[in-house]
């Protein structure tokens, strides 16, 4: 299984991927509270990676902005 290193922006203006040195910034709309915002950067990475929802898992920070995703 591929891993990415992805460094989440809760309450951005708008929802966007970029490609950085060794991962993703993910700007996410949603907040952080009560998995809104992981369910949000799944979903997003999902599109982007075109992969079911399914597959991705956060392996790490799933309470940090920095996260380790596996897919």
């Amino acid at each position: 299984m591929p891993k990415v290193l992805v460094k989440v922006i809760p309450f951005a203006k708008s929802v966007r991927v970029e490609p950085i040195l060794g991962g993703l910034k993910v700007h996410l709309t949603a907040k952080p509270i009560e998995g809104e915002a992981n369910k949000q950067l799944i979903e997003v990475l999902a599109e982007y990676l075109h992969v079911p929802k399914s597959t991705i898992i956060i392996e790490k920070g799933q309470t940090g902005r920095t996260k380790m995703i596996s897919y």
